[in-house]
This record gives structure tokens, C-alpha cells and sequence, in this order.
């Protein structure tokens, strides 16, 4: 899989760095109360999509820095810098991915004098994290399940911190994961209507999604895993991604917009021509979506792609 990376830059002071937040402004509850810190429990996010759960469980009394949160790159060629490593040294509570994703949190934490709480969220999904075929998907936050998780460590770790504040952050969390199994629902009627049918992926980023929905994912492992590489994908690998749509296999391509290149852009040029709908998946939260909007979304465009395709009429 490929892994965010850590830049020799921050082999700069880290005294000398600015105090801003790492993440987007809207990272902070108040800008007042962000800056002073004061009755806040400090929380550092590897991404904004965990900022954001933290946040709707946290409400007021969490102050968050996301520290990727760039909807239009891709967020393996972030390089960590003096900045992260100052937000992660006052942090109080981290929340890493784990699994590979995102190990330059881990590094960066090795130097911190002050050890905060981490929430390495691999290791709360129980998932295997070194199966038979070597294949861990680290896309956890597109498996509800594990987000049911999160959000209960995530009561038990901030109540610590900040204990008057338990009952509201288990209020927060009953709703989120109320919220979770309306998502785990749509889930399940995509399932009724459309289980056993063909998908198409450029990386297994929504897997954990589609599959939960009952849908098979066709694509040769050799290519979404070239992708998710980085590495060139042998042509015939790519003539054999690109037959499954002119052989009308499957029904959508769901497709990250946050890698592409001259291969995913072939095999999106294959759906396109054969009247196959694409379906826009990403890594980070979109600007302006909460992480339950966001999903809603997604899940409604898979549902709408399955039910419009136009290339099986």
C-alpha cells in the first residue's frame, strides 16, 4: 500500500515553528477558545475525516487540527513537517488510521516528551491487519462498523480527559452511531435491490462500502493494487480491467478522483464509452460535508449509478 511520507523537514526546530493550526481554520471549535486551549480537550486527527467524527462527538469541548485535509490531492504524497510535529506535542488525544496509512504519526510521536493518547484505529476495528493474502485494506472510515467502534473509544478517551463532559460526549456518540445505522441501512436496500452485482474500482478505497452493499468487485487485483502502488500496471492487466466494461460485466466504476493518471484515466474512458456510470470517491472529507453527509452522499450516488445504468439497457 502506499504510505504517506514523512519530509526530513522536520528535523527543523520545532520552537521556531508557528503556532497555527495544521489543519483548515474551521478545525477549531472558536477561534477564541481554539487559541487558548483553555477547557478543551487538544485532539490531533491524521485526517479530516476523523477530525470531523471527533468533533461531532466532542462538540464544544474538543479542539481539533486535521492534519491532512486537502480534498484535491492525494493524500499519500502529504510529507508531515515542523508544524505537525509542534500540533502533535501538545496534543492531548492522537487518532491515527493505522494499518500502514499513515505511519509518519507514529514516527513523529516517537520525539514527543509528553505521550498523548492514541487511537490507532486498525487496531479498534479488530480487523485483520495481516491477512492470508497480504491485502489489508486501510480505508476504514467506508466500514460503519468500525466507525460504531471509533466512537466509543472515542467516549472512553475524551471522558477521561475531560470527565465533566462524559454525559455529553455519550449523548453525541449515541446519536452518531444512530445516524451510522440509518448508513448501515441504505447499505442493506442497495443490498435487496442490487447484491451480486458487478463493480468496478480504480482502488479499494469505498471496498469496505460497496461489499457491505452486496456488490462484487471485478476488478483484477493486479490493477487496483498497481494503482493503490503507485506502480505501472502491465497492459495486459489494463486490457483486462478496461474488458470489463465493453463486456458490460459492471454496472458502475467507482473511481478516486484523488489519484489519477494516464491508467485510471483509460479505465474511465472504457466506462464512458459504454454508457457505465462513475461514481467520485475520495480519501479526505469534501469542503463543506460533515463525515455523515458525506457517506449519505456516496451512498446515494451508488444507488442512483445502479439504478440509471445505462449500459446494461
Amino acid at each position: 500500500m502506499k504510505r504517506i511520507v514523512l519530509a526530513a523537514v522536520i528535523a527543523l526546530a520545532v520552537a521556531g515553528c508557528s503556532t497555527s493550526s495544521v489543519g483548515s481554520p474551521s478545525d477549531s471549535p472558536t477561534s477564541a477558545s481554539a487559541a487558548s486551549g483553555a477547557g478543551l480537550v487538544r485532539v490531533v486527527a491524521s485526517t479530516n475525516v476523523y477530525g470531523d467524527i471527533v468533533k461531532t462527538i466532542g462538540g464544544p469541548a474538543v479542539a481539533v487540527t486535521s492534519i491532512i485535509d486537502n480534498p484535491d490531492k492525494d493524500p499519500h504524497e502529504y510529507e508531515a513537517d515542523a508544524r505537525t510535529q509542534l500540533a502533535l506535542s501538545k496534543a492531548q488525544l492522537v487518532i491515527e488510521n493505522g494499518g500502514g496509512y499513515d505511519g509518519f504519526v507514529d514516527t513523529m510521536l516517537k520525539s514527543v516528551p509528553t505521550k498523548p493518547t492514541v487511537i490507532n484505529v486498525a487496531e479498534v476495528s479488530g480487523r485483520n491487519q495481516h491477512p492470508a493474502d497480504g491485502q489489508f485494506n486501510e480505508h476504514l472510515w467506508y466500514d460503519f462498523p468500525t466507525m460504531e467502534k471509533l466512537a466509543a473509544q472515542l467516549v472512553t478517551d475524551l471522558s477521561a480527559a475531560e470527565p465533566g463532559q462524559a454525559a455529553t460526549f455519550k449523548s453525541n456518540a449515541r446519536a452518531f452511531t444512530t445516524e451510522l445505522g440509518q448508513l448501515q441501512r441504505d447499505e442493506a436496500a442497495i443490498k435487496a435491490k442490487h447484491g451480486g452485482e458487478g463493480v468496478a474500482i480504480t482502488e479499494p478505497v469505498p471496498l469496505y462500502l460497496l461489499e457491505a452493499a452486496g456488490l462484487v468487485n471485478k476488478t483484477p487485483e493486479a490493477f487496483s493494487g498497481a494503482i493503490e502502488e503507485d506502480t505501472d500496471v502491465p497492459p495486459a492487466v489494463l486490457k483486462e480491467t478496461e474488458n470489463l466494461f465493453d463486456t458490460k460485466q459492471v454496472k458502475l466504476l467507482a473511481y478516486n478522483q484523488q489519484t489519477t493518471g494516464p491508467q485510471t484515466e483509460a479505465v474511465l474512458a472504457a466506462a464512458q464509452r459504454n454508457n457505465i456510470p462513475v461514481v467520485p470517491v475520495t480519501e479526505t472529507l469534501p469542503t463543506d460535508q460533515t463525515y455523515l453527509s458525506w457517506m449519505q452522499a456516496n451512498l446515494r450516488a451508488i444507488s442512483t449509478a445502479l439504478t440509471n445504468d445505462r449500459g446494461h439497457l
